[in-house]
């Protein structure tokens, strides 16, 4: 405490300044850093897991963190027992499909209701986003009846046609372009351009951030899907990955932990790698749009 005085005023008396908001950042790091370490852990011991030999018939517990037998044959063993390859073509190609499908589907519809504003649109953005509210456990199996019905199961269109309905792209899209300024479409119409020229040529190239963020939450939710493809696919040749290692893991004759953890890690590869080429561009959408995830 130091003790001053101005122009022979009483002593004004000046405390140690207490920082509040220094405070509540150190406990937001904290906590931040408390939950990340949660959920880093699980996956650094899935791939420690993954190398260790010792580990190939036995989960370790308590869970060590360094193999007790470092060796690659568990992804040798992997790559040997079960069609790695052919199960990540067969998800790269759903998920291709059901990208190009539901992005088309969402930035269409988004650009409509946000720059056209046609009667009603408001009305069909509600009803849209109102089938987010609905859990696919209620809808999982009348979607099963229908396709058995048109004779589409083990089909990839089983995965393609529901795609045509991503409500939360359109709200994506459609928050996103709002952002984007009325004035080109204005400007474009002006000099002749047709409706579809104006989307193609001027707001679809603005709005790549958006479609960048779409195609990581799509490629995640359907790379990793096992409920639907269980339900849709019964030839073993179109199995996806995690299909694929899920029936591998059934298999009571051959338990083999480490192997699953080896085959596991392989499989988020893809992920990791679509997510460090497209993360600015999901950042920057987020910025922009100001939808929070």
């Amino acid at each position: 405490m130091k003790i001053t005085t101005i122009n022979g005023n009483k002593p004004i008396r000046k405390h140690s300044s207490f920082r509040p908001k220094a405070v509540a950042d150190g406990i937001l790091i904290a906590v931040l850093l408390i939950g990340s370490l949660i959920m880093i852990i699980p996956f650094i011991w899935m791939v420690i897991t993954s190398f260790d030999w010792g580990a190939r018939l036995k989960i370790p517990f308590p869970p060590r963190f360094w193999p007790e037998e470092f060796s690659i044959k568990t992804y040798q063993m992997a790559f040997t027992n079960i069609p790695m390859l052919k199960y990540m073509i067969n998800s790269l190609m759903v998920s291709l499909g059901v990208i190009i499908v539901s992005l088309m589907s969402a930035v269409f519809s988004g650009y409509a209701i946000s720059k056209l504003k046609f009667k009603g649109s408001n009305i069909v953005l509600l009803l849209a986003l109102s089938t987010m509210m609905i859990p696919f456990e209620m809808t999982m199996i009348p979607q099963y009846l229908m396709f058995a019905k048109f004779k589409l199961l083990d089909t990839y269109w089983s995965f393609f046609l529901p795609a045509l309905n991503y409500a939360f792209g359109t709200f994506l899209a459609k928050s996103f372009i709002d952002q984007l300024p009325e004035s080109l479409r204005e400007a474009a119409i002006i000099d002749g351009a047709n409706e579809f020229i104006v989307f193609l040529k001027i707001y679809l190239p603005l709005c790549i951030p958006v479609l960048a963020t779409m195609v990581i939450l799509q490629f995640l939710a359907v790379w990793n899907d096992l409920l639907w493809p269980l339900l849709a696919l019964k030839t073993p040749d179109k199995y996806t990955i995690q299909l694929g290692i899920a029936m591998f893991s059934y298999n009571k004759d051959l338990p083999l932990p480490s192997v699953i953890m080896a085959a596991t890690t392989a499989s988020l590869i893809p992920v990791i790698v679509l997510y460090l080429f497209l993360q600015r561009y999901i950042v920057e959408s987020i910025a922009l749009s100001g939808i929070k995830q």
